[in-house]
């Protein structure tokens, strides 16, 4: 079954991909987030015209081969676009076959924990600790993440104190039974990524998230050994979209959790590479996603199929003020119930993407007709 035509609905924010056959079955799927409008253009530009016209039954080496004929760009931009299409097409394939992604990768649906994940430093420690009380009390969450430090911070705090402060005062308020995680987000030298790990262990922190500089995975497999003798986990690879690279953090290792985000990578596919080898390595994976959009729902899916998934799944509790972008994307919502979400069941991804937002959104189709036939030339 060919691939007929590539639409693309998006805003600066989000980016819906659609994938039709020539039987008028359509999938959809969705690029990453952030600056989706410009990866919409990619996938018209350096995606669509090597997939047109191409097997949708069996897509996975068609994104390799997609990858590799762009071999000149090899960064985010390329899989980010490539997940658009490439999700579209695990959204396809389910329909077709009457199941959900979760089952078509051989999980089964079901209520899925998740961790309630902050994504704010300028909230002070009390407003924190409060809002994670309501929470926990509406949605029954039993795990939570906070920032600590500064992104991109060399070594410097939010403001002076707040890092420790937030630290023991969230570890008094919360119950034992709760687990706290936290995210640095690239802050620490090697150094004082071992200081901080080591304070936070004393609080019972459990997770310890991206404490160096992303790009320098030797530094945070130096702060990952420097604490091995501790109960706390070194997590981080959301940013790392090259999977020569996840191999070699992988048998360093930099880390003792994975944490992949499926939309920068480039799909289920090759997120899917990612969390195999760390199965053999021994390493759980925990997906990132760190907003509302299809990613959770992607993650939810991929998750309730791996075996070394992680504990629960990264779901954001920040609302307009902070995405305001990411409401009524698609139905039915996803929503936490006693600090669970459930994958859906229906075929495919189990959603539907909302009208109202696609009436609103930059339209672009890449068929036969529009694209210079780069998958003939090259013999994808």
């Amino acid at each position: 079954m060919k691939i007929k035509t590539i639409e693309t609905f998006c805003n600066e924010f989000v980016g819906f991909v659609r994938v039709t056959t020539e039987d008028g079955q359509a999938g959809w799927g969705q690029v990453s987030t952030y600056n989706a409008d410009i990866t919409c253009q990619i996938v018209h530009r350096q995606v669509a015209p090597y997939a047109i016209g191409q097997d949708a039954t069996h897509f996975e080496p068609l994104i390799d081969a997609i990858l590799e004929r762009e071999f000149k760009f090899p960064g985010s931009y390329m899989r980010r676009a490539v997940c658009g299409v490439e999700t579209a097409l695990w959204d396809w394939r389910g329909k077709r076959a009457g199941q959900s992604v979760c089952e078509l990768l051989g999980g089964h649906n079901r209520p899925f924990p998740v961790y309630a994940s902050s994504m704010k430093r300028d909230i002070t420690p009390d407003d924190e600790i409060a809002r994670f009380h309501r929470l926990r009390d509406t949605f029954g969450y039993s795990a939570f993440k906070f920032r600590i430090g500064k992104e991109m911070g060399h070594d410097e705090d939010e403001w002076p104190g707040r890092t420790a402060e937030i630290v023991t005062k969230m570890r008094q308020a919360m119950d034992d039974e709760v687990t706290l995680l936290v995210d640095a987000n690239c802050c620490y030298s090697p150094h004082k990524a071992v200081e901080v790990g080591r304070f936070l262990n004393d609080n019972d922190i459990a997770h310890y998230e991206e404490p160096c500089p992303y790009w320098q995975y030797e530094q945070t497999a130096q702060v990952t050994a420097e604490l091995s003798h501790l109960p706390i986990d070194v997590s981080g690879g959301e940013q790392d979209c090259f999977v020569p690279t996840w191999r070699r953090m992988i048998d360093i290792p930099a880390f003792d959790i994975v944490q992949p985000d499926i939309c920068y990578m480039g799909g289920i596919h090759r997120t899917l590479q990612v969390a195999k080898m760390a199965q053999a390595a021994g390493l759980p994976c925990t997906l990132h996603s760190a907003n509302l959009s299809m990613v959770t729902l992607f993650s939810l899916h991929l998750m309730g199929a791996i075996e070394n998934a992680g504990p629960y799944v990264e779901f954001s509790i920040e609302g307009d003020d902070y995405y305001p972008w990411q409401n009524d994307l698609f139905f039915p919502a996803l929503v936490a119930k006693d600090g669970k979400v459930q994958i859906p069941d229906a075929p495919g991804w189990g959603v539907e993407i909302n009208p109202a937002w696609l009436e609103n959104s930059t339209h672009q189709l890449s068929d036969e007709n529009t694209t210079t036939g780069y998958g003939a030339l090259y013999g994808v």
